[in-house]
């Protein structure tokens, strides 16, 4: 009896300091999981302590065909010691980065571009001397690390990032879509011994920035918000302007729409998209626009293709296979909207289609050895097996893609494959090569699954595999947009398409092969020229389709200037670089072509940063600097539970499984104490 009085405390209090310590701090206070989106957490000598977040502002202003955007976060240093703060956000994936400033009191610091080398030994040594700096850093094309030294204690620090990016456009519909938070992305791979940051994942041989990515996340928050307001001045009167996600308030005034966030403010736990629609007589066929930088003219056109009741209607023979993402990221909402999503595609179904249904999370589980015809038996089938699909372990796409592409196609049948997903992965690059290997004639069409789904992953898979990406963000737009989806599935699709310029002028254009296009589609070029056009100079875009050639030309010369063209073409050129070394390029080469059309543009990229230092320290030599890396919102609809709970999904799923392991052996010893030793028991852990 006086052995089990003594092991018992004794094997509470070991449990009790195993289930905290990996944890732990050295004194009370917040703690990485606790944190919000867009916070600074500080780690110091006391523990954490949070950097209060003030604002975050955000201003948009439309202007044709470009956006351009500055994103505004106000902190204050609210602990006893001076802070480094490092958080990860979100922005467009074909955004390009361009300014930032770092304010402090009434004066502002502009932001350099350099070499990201340079940059981070720049900051580095701006840092080491009590200088204040700051540093923007791009993780991935969507994804970016901003880092601010030296914050006094009780200081004010504003940091301003601008972007530009170019519009989205689909069957009449104009759209742009500013992210506010990040999905967990599955990490996949072997851990590595170096690590690069203060992510939840460690570095692995397949995502070598994992901990770089990986901010804490938190699942409510009840001061972290933000304010947004957009103007757009479209050329053209507009019929419809709204918000998808976010009740918006919308004016007009001289032709131009002015649109905030009702209430003024909203949280920073989803998506914000804003479309609007011109009035269908004035409706544009073409547009162009120019910007002429140290005498080199860039453009940026858009040609429609024929209007949906032009088209043909075709019935090709197709196979289409399903893939549909259940891992513990598509809990909830996300898994709602992809069952409803696949289930209207079953339904679509034609007769004399052949298809099939990929289930994937940790493993591959086709629902048939082989595509099947769509017959009532075998739809009936598909849809009993995907009402009955559950969420669970990691985000392991890479054997469902491979299994959907390397599969030999039924019958000399045109193969559309649909990967519906929230693109949570942090290993994109592997899967780009996977399908540029393996695509053969198929085509590959996404579906965009979730609040805050990974939207490069999305467009560039798309773009990759020939086909086209929609994004669902919510179930009461699953109908609409898949509707859409399945229009352009079953209409003809726009082939060889043909930019010819001008002769005489020597033209870099981008894509530089245009891909298919389908229903509703704009071709998108953007083009610098060596000279000037000739007045009565015009491009001339071409295709053929089902329904017969069509072409379109555009004017080229005395356009009015247009600010922002050559960065979004400058933008498009680097993600053509750094496309082709997954096609054997030198990497020497694609670096050295990068930073110097970086270094021309002042843009951020894999290879340049931008950095702020100001040029008089202000941190004694004496006092300490410690550092954190941010936490992010959870998106609107998920679970950090179901993300962060299943080991297989690559997370710190390993720590909160041990912990939960703790817990219910404690509560086991516990129960199994009689009342007296239990009083005992809690006497000697308090």
């Amino acid at each position: 009896m006086q052995a089990r009085l003594w092991i018992t405390p004794l094997t509470i209090t070991l449990m009790s300091w195993l289930l905290w310590h990996p944890a732990s701090v050295e004194a009370s206070g917040p703690k990485p999981a606790d944190m919000q989106s867009g916070s600074l957490l500080m780690r110091m000598g006391e523990g954490y302590v949070t950097a209060t977040l003030l604002n975050t502002d955000v201003n948009i202003v439309v202007n044709g065909l470009v956006a351009r955007v500055s994103v505004m976060q106000e902190f204050e240093n609210s602990g006893s010691e001076w802070v480094e703060g490092i958080y990860v956000f979100p922005l467009p994936d074909e955004a390009a980065v361009d300014h930032m400033r770092m304010y402090i009191g009434d004066r502002f610091i502009e932001g350099e571009i350099r070499e990201k080398e340079q940059a981070r030994r720049e900051y580095e040594q701006a840092k080491s001397e009590g200088r204040k700096t700051s540093l923007v850093e791009q993780q991935r094309a969507n994804l970016f690390t901003t880092s601010v030294a030296n914050i006094a204690p009780g200081e004010k620090v504003i940091i301003e990032i601008e972007y530009l990016e170019d519009l989205n456009y689909d069957e009449g519909v104009f759209s742009l879509r500013y992210p506010m938070t990040l999905t967990p992305r599955y990490i996949p791979g072997r851990t590595t011994e170096d690590r690069q940051g203060s992510g939840w994942s460690p570095d692995t041989d397949q995502v070598g920035d994992a901990s770089l990515i990986t901010p804490p996340m938190v699942a409510h928050s009840s001061g972290h918000r933000v304010s947004l307001r957009a103007s757009v001045n479209a050329g053209m009167p507009l019929e419809i302007i709204a918000s998808r996600y976010h009740p918006v308030n919308v004016s007009e005034a001289n032709g131009s729409y002015f649109v905030s966030l009702a209430g003024g403010q909203a949280p920073m736990d989803r998506d914000f998209e804003l479309l609007w629609r011109p009035v269908p007589s004035a409706t544009p066929r073409a547009m162009v626009f120019a910007e002429t930088i140290s005498g080199q003219p860039h453009y940026l056109l858009m040609v429609v293709p024929p209007e949906p009741e032009l088209v043909t209607s075709t019935n090709m023979p197709r196979e289409l296979v399903f893939i549909i993402d259940t891992s513990g990221s598509m809990h909830g909402v996300s898994l709602d909207q992809a069952r409803e999503a696949l289930g209207q595609a079953l339904q679509s179904l034609q007769p004399g289609d052949y298809f099939n249904v990929v289930e994937f999370n940790s493993t591959t589980r086709p629902l048939f050895p082989a595509s099947v015809g769509a017959n009532s038996s075998n739809v009936a089938a598909a849809t009993h097996f995907v009402a009955s699909l559950k969420s669970n372990g990691g985000t392991e796409m890479y054997p469902a893609l491979s299994f959907a592409l390397r599969t030999p196609v039924a019958e000399s049948r045109l193969r559309q494959v649909v990967f519906i997903t929230d693109g949570a992965v942090g290993n994109e690059d592997r899967l780009f090569e996977l399908i540029d290997r393996q695509l053969g004639d198929a085509r590959l069409f996404t579906v965009g699954i979730g609040s805050a789904p990974n939207s490069w992953f999305m467009r560039k898979a798309a773009e990759t595999g020939r086909g086209s990406f929609t994004t669902i963000s919510a179930l009461h737009e699953v109908s609409e947009k898949m509707s859409r989806l399945f229009r352009k599935l079953e209409s003809p699709q726009v082939t060889d398409i043909d930019v010819q310029w001008p002769s005489g002028v020597v033209v870099d254009s981008y894509p530089a092969i245009v891909p298919d296009l389908y229903l509703g589609e704009p071709v998108v070029v953007k083009a610098r020229a060596s000279g000037a056009f000739r007045q009565g100079d015009s491009v001339r875009v071409a295709g053929n389709s089902v329904g017969g050639a069509w072409q379109r030309e555009l004017a080229l010369a005395a356009r009015p200037q247009s600010a922002g063209i050559a960065a979004l073409w400058a933008r498009a050129r680097i993600e053509s670089l750094l496309e082709s070394l997954r096609r054997g390029a030198s990497e020497d080469e694609v670096r050295a072509a990068v930073v110097d059309t970086a270094l021309t543009h002042h843009l951020v990229s894999k290879y340049t940063s931008l950095v702020a230092v100001d040029k008089t320290p202000v941190r004694p030599a004496g006092e300490g600097l410690d550092s954190e890396q941010v936490a992010s919102l959870m998106p609107h609809g998920q679970s950090g539970s179901a993300i962060f709970g299943f080991a297989a999904t690559a997370t710190n799923a390993g720590m909160l499984q041990m912990s939960g392991l703790v817990l219910l052996l404690l509560a086991m010893l516990v129960l199994a104490v009689p009342a007296s030793n239990r009083r005992k028991t809690h006497a000697l852990l308090h």
